[in-house]
């Protein structure tokens, strides 16, 4: 989550950010001008490194956890000064490369527009199998024209086995021979379809728009015996997800769905007014009633803010709730599945595995002139209850939880996909296991593909992307 000028946005597991004004800067510039040279005075590492200390020493959550003994002529980055700044918040699980720098221009074009670059998947693997799989692919983009989709396996990259380079290097080395996420970067692959076909296909990074709830399967109904049940699946909480929302939530309230699943099961995050609006489509009739609470450090105490839901004309009182999510669900997910735990108790159940474990969010604290966005750790977040210290994920604050794995031999909201068949047990009444002792990222025996450390905003919010 993000703190901005009164405006709150909400960050991903590994960080991410809004578009809104930073605090104390006047606000960012809607296309900043490129960064100057690192010759100039204002840019040079030092007076970059010295302004990111004096925005965490004012801004910081966790003020005693942050180490201002670090020498910053040790570190030859802006990025590795800043790790080491706050390690030992990290030390404690509070701050899991949450505090991090990024382009103003960059997140700004992600979060207005879902703009990045890529082939247009997402990607995950076998834990035991070295195996690699396309997870999910996105509309309008060259992975899907090529067909790569939800179950195709990747079997080489531009010729090398992708089993030996799990075998040799893991998740990395598979990473690396991606490529870089800059438009034009091409790779072939043979790949093996669900069907048990092999192909070689060519394709090239390009940019394009996220659509954060996919035409194809993102929003539905899906009857389960004489009941219908309204299915959402919502890959980012950026800007453009709102008309998206209000229309699949008219569709339910026009039907008169009571029951739901919102499948939040790769989301990593985003805008915290995208995450309240979510809150308030489930909101009919708690109008006034608390949904969250925002607490900065002592310091900035002044800036604390509570969200009440809001009437939307789209909002419908549901009386069941199953959330779908994962170890990649985490931050403004988070915050929906805690925000709604004390007003449908054991209504709601998280279906699928534990969560991430992220109750704090970012700040944008922008530096213009060097294209700066320092992504500060600054508040953290709690439910009506005051319930936020979720750092373990919330497998063990929501009521009633239902173990599934994921299947990628369905498709997204499939009603007989796993995770998707779980949740309609669960609504139904029927008996599900619990989710149990907190566990690993691995989904079902599968992870998603990430970086060890995140390198852009779609990276951080759309975790597995590529």
């Amino acid at each position: 989550m993000a703190l901005a000028a009164g405006c709150l946005a909400m960050l991903s597991a590994c960080g991410g950010g809004g578009s809104s004004p930073a605090p104390g800067t006047g606000g960012v510039t809607p296309t900043p001008t490129p960064s100057p040279t690192a010759t100039t005075a204002a840019c040079s590492l030092r007076a970059r490194q010295d302004w990111a200390l004096a925005q965490l020493q004012e801004w910081y959550l966790f003020p005693t956890l942050l180490d201002v003994t670090v020498n910053p002529a040790a570190y030859t980055t802006i990025d590795a000064y800043i790790d080491a700044l706050v390690a030992p918040a990290r030390a404690q699980n509070k701050d899991r490369h949450f505090t991090y720098l990024t382009s103003i221009a960059q997140e700004n074009a992600y979060y207005e527009q879902g703009a990045t670059a890529g082939f247009g998947m997402r990607l995950g693997y076998d834990t035991t199998s070295n195996r690699v799989f396309v997870i999910e692919a996105f509309e309008g983009t060259n992975a899907l024209a090529a067909s790569l989709d939800r179950g195709t396996e990747l079997l080489q990259i531009n010729g090398q086995s992708v089993s030996s380079l799990m075998a040799s290097g893991g998740p990395s080395a598979v990473v690396s021979a991606l490529g870089p996420d800059t438009a034009g970067t091409s790779r072939s692959f043979v790949v093996r379809d669900l069907s048990g076909a092999q192909r070689t296909v060519t394709i090239s990074k390009s940019t394009f728009s996220l659509d954060p709830v996919s035409d194809r399967y993102g929003a539905k109904i899906i009857v389960d015996g004489a009941r219908k049940v309204g299915y959402v699946n919502l890959r980012s909480f950026i800007d453009t997800a709102d008309p998206n929302l209000r229309a699949a939530f008219a569709s339910f309230k026009a039907q008169g769905v009571t029951e739901l699943i919102i499948d939040l099961r790769y989301n990593g995050g985003g805008l915290i007014s995208i995450a309240e609006l979510l809150g308030d489509l489930m909101g009919a009739g708690r109008t006034g009633q608390i949904f969250d609470y925002v607490t900065l450090r002592d310091s900035k105490a002044s800036l604390n803010e509570s969200y009440a839901f809001r009437a939307q004309p789209e909002a419908i009182g549901p009386t069941k709730v199953a959330f779908i999510g994962t170890r990649s669900t985490a931050s403004a997910s988070e915050m929906v599945i805690n925000g709604m735990v004390p007003y449908l108790r054991t209504s709601m159940a998280l279906v699928g595995s534990n969560t991430y474990g992220k109750p704090v969010g970012q700040i944008a604290l922008d530096k213009p002139e060097c294209d700066d966005r320092l992504r500060a750790i600054a508040l953290k977040v709690e439910n009506a209850d005051h319930q936020g210290d979720y750092y373990n994920g919330l497998a063990t604050t929501v009521p009633v939880t239902c173990r599934a794995t994921d299947d990628i031999g369905h498709q997204l909201g499939d009603a007989d996909e796993a995770m998707v068949r779980a949740a309609l047990d669960f609504l139904a009444g029927r008996s599900c296991t619990a989710i149990g002792a907190i566990g690993t990222q691995a989904v079902g025996g599968r992870a998603l593909l990430t970086r060890d450390v995140p390198q852009n905003t779609i990276q951080r919010e759309v975790p597995g992307a590529y």
